[in-house]
């Protein structure tokens, strides 16, 4: 937590306050979760998300908060003094009586939530990438603008003070693929930001490069984009020529020439073997090699032939003994250690003989993740365990579709597409 700000009631905002909800982008109805309040209505917002305290900073301040007194005051300002005794009493005898919260129940039941929260918000974000990516050419500002907006919560999230979680959500929801790959490798890259402490001006020119990464793909033909068998060699010469058309309608936009060099290299790899200048490590934009391994990676777990996936967990590991000399190797270890060496999205066996799919993993936890349990039906709120809590039980392997019996298999209703989103900490904490 920042030395620079200091803990309020939620009771004592007021106007002029520039306050910090320690929350995930996808838990507040607002575009930051840092900001200068402006008006009574976003403190009303605020009230409603259910926040008891909150940060707020003095130096970025108009104003301090409302006394303490005065806060109470404001609260029982319309009550009946007799009533407002009454509820001190009542809170009280039910404090005193109320059984012990079930944690493990209730950090369940706070995960649920936020993956259910995360999907909808996936499909907006994975919405809001297709609108950029096909209206860019004709209303550019107003484009821009969008993935500005998207960028930057993401990388508030991201970048966000203290751990954060990282969430695996059925990509299914969303019904193109194109653009859910945007917003993968979006998501991804934002993750190594966060493991290299990238500068928040760094990250938000990488993940406007993200969104925009495969914009020259609007002038390849689809029967080559969409082709699932291997490409013939005109074919694959005229689809690598999609880096340098994005790199110009990156320069036809007014964007940073940067911007427009990592959209060109995205496709370079480290030992010289990529397109379309077969540039080195040393030769590329650091930028541009985190988009590299992360469209990498987020093409061998989502590729054009379902058929041809790989579990995360394969992934990872096949980009690490097959394609190693590919990448930034720091960045690859990176990668590893933040998406934990089960990712989300993997199926596991554990060493009480049952089968789960991890959902969530805190990169400080790695092999402690949350997993959601084989249930004998399908049930929206099948039973999750967080592996922190079960000092007797531990994943003893990572398994491919093909290792589990295929009534395991369907109740566990493993996904065709693994996508992720990222949360502060508080949601599994």
């Amino acid at each position: 937590m920042s030395t620079n700000t200091c803990t309020i009631d939620v009771n004592q905002l007021r106007v002029g306050l520039y306050i910090h909800l320690d929350l995930g982008w996808m838990d507040h109805p607002f575009t930051l979760s840092n900001f200068k309040l402006n008006d009574e209505d976003q403190i009303q917002k605020i009230k409603k998300i259910g926040l008891k305290t909150l940060r707020y900073d003095p130096k970025r301040s108009d104003c301090a908060p409302l006394p303490e007194v005065e806060a109470k005051l404001r609260v029982v300002q319309n009550k009946p003094e007799e009533l407002v005794e009454a509820e001190v009493a009542v809170a009280s005898i039910t404090e005193e009586a109320s059984p012990v919260v079930d944690m493990k129940q209730l950090r369940c039941k706070q995960l649920h939530h936020a993956i259910d929260e995360s999907e909808k918000k996936f499909v907006i974000a994975s919405d809001t990438v297709k609108n950029i990516q096909r209206n860019i050419q004709t209303a550019p500002k107003a484009c821009l603008e969008q993935a500005t907006v998207l960028v930057n919560s993401i990388v508030n999230s991201a970048l966000s003070e203290g751990d954060i979680a990282i969430h695996a959500l059925n990509g299914n929801r969303s019904s193109d693929a194109h653009y859910q790959h945007a917003l993968n490798v979006t998501v991804i890259a934002m993750i190594l930001a966060k493991s290299i402490q990238m500068s928040k001006e760094d990250a938000q020119l990488l993940g406007v490069s993200t969104i925009l990464h495969d914009i020259g793909k609007a002038k390849i033909s689809d029967k080559i984009l969409l082709k699932k068998e291997k490409l013939t060699h005109a074919e694959m010469l005229h689809y690598q020529q999609h880096s340098e058309l994005g790199a110009q309608m990156v320069k036809d936009l007014g964007l940073p020439s940067r911007m427009a060099r990592v959209v060109m290299q995205h496709h370079e790899f480290a030992d010289g073997t990529g397109y379309p200048a077969g540039l080195k490590t040393e030769q590329t934009d650091p930028l541009a090699r985190i988009i590299v391994l992360a469209n990498n990676y987020d093409k061998l777990c989502n590729p054009v032939n379902v058929a041809e996936a790989k579990t995360p967990y394969e992934s990872l590991a096949y980009m690490f003994a097959h394609q190693r000399s590919k990448f930034d190797e720091h960045l690859l270890k990176r990668l590893i250690k933040s998406l934990g060496v089960y990712p989300p999205g993997s199926i596991v066996k554990l060493s009480n003989e049952q089968y789960a799919t991890v959902i969530s993993v805190n990169p400080n936890h790695p092999l402690k993740p949350y997993v959601k349990l084989l249930q004998k039906v399908e049930d929206a709120d099948a039973q999750i365990v967080d592996l922190r809590d079960e000092k007797n039980i531990n994943i003893t392997a990572c398994l491919k579709p093909a290792q589990i019996p295929s009534e395991v298999l369907k109740h566990l209703n493993a996904r065709k597409k693994v996508s992720y989103f990222i949360d502060q900490e508080h949601a599994v904490a």
